[in-house]
């Protein structure tokens, strides 16, 4: 794995962890353009979200400090935040652990990925679309999040495990739909991704971190990653918050579904396009090669135990 690769990598993840179009779809895609196809590459999609957590961590640093005192001199305020954290991280949590292998396997390709974003864009432009014609946007307080409220977030954000639904686009519609506003929402979705991606990064590196240090270039690939990732990151939470109170979620929505579709037919032109078998035979598609790509990835696709 190249630098330049890592670069692009991290840039792409910094782009759009918290922006509701999945980070990991985007990060599957560009990976399959690119030709990487290993655990290790599958692995670092997954660990350069680290770059993004600690993003959050700066950017909230002083309201995570409030918090964090408020805890300790049992303010209800900062204990309900606290708890309500903790109740919407466990429902992704179990899920997570109990189909790790098989998230792995089965859905990390162009086609799954296709699927979840056209799902969630329809999703985004209906609820958006609902909350126009209602005068109520919503709770508009982070300290408005009850427990019943981080429930509801923490159950949506189990659709996200599916690569290209996006844990932010979960979350912040989860939270709609439980009755907060759109800036409320979207703040307590990137509090929810400190332990959320924390615990997600931490359990696959000790899982197949080793494969992803043992890579050609995989340490520097990890480390240019999560300091690029963590540049753009914070740069983009500010911008993104100051968008959603104007224009919602729509716009995100329709950008899914184009992005899905495009997805979908170069998917299946990959998988019905004639082939000359000797012509393959003795001249294999190069890398760089978008059909080749994704006609290596939708052969992964039918044998899910090939690396």
């Amino acid at each position: 794995m190249f630098w330049f690769d890592a670069v692009l990598l991290g840039v792409l993840e910094g782009l759009t962890e918290f922006l509701p179009v999945s980070s990991t779809g985007h990060l599957i895609l560009l990976g399959a353009w690119l030709g990487h196809q290993s655990e290790a590459a599958k692995t670092l999609d997954i660990v350069i979200q680290l770059g993004a957590v600690l993003a959050v961590v700066v950017y909230f640093r002083e309201r995570l400090a409030a918090t964090a005192r408020g805890i300790f001199r049992r303010d209800p305020d900062s204990l309900r935040l606290a708890l309500a954290l903790a109740v919407a991280f466990v429902p992704a949590a179990v899920v997570g652990l109990l189909f790790h292998k098989a998230i792995k396997a089965y859905l990390f390709g162009p086609g799954p990925v296709a699927v979840a974003l056209i799902a969630g864009g329809l999703l985004m432009i209906g609820v958006e679309s609902a909350r126009r014609r209602r005068p109520d946007q919503g709770a508009p307080r982070l300290e408005d999040v009850t427990l019943r409220r981080a429930l509801a977030i923490g159950v949506a954000q189990c659709f996200s495990l599916w690569p290209g639904a996006s844990r932010s686009m979960a979350t912040i519609v989860g939270g709609q739909l439980s009755g907060l506003s759109t800036a409320a929402a979207a703040e307590f979705s990137f509090l929810l991704a400190i332990p959320t991606l924390g615990a997600a990064t931490v359990f696959d590196l000790a899982q197949n971190g080793r494969a992803l240090l043992e890579a050609p270039g995989g340490a520097a690939a990890l480390v240019i990653g999560l300091a690029v990732s963590f540049a753009v990151a914070l740069l983009v939470i500010a911008v993104f918050l100051r968008y959603l109170k104007r224009y919602g979620l729509a716009p995100f929505g329709w950008y899914r579904i184009a992005l899905g579709t495009v997805v979908v037919w170069l998917w299946f032109a990959s998988r019905t396009a004639p082939v000359d078998v000797g012509a393959a035979a003795a001249e294999p598609a190069p890398r760089g090669d978008v059909a080749a790509a994704e006609d290596g990835l939708a052969r992964a696709d039918d044998h899910p135990s090939r690396p």
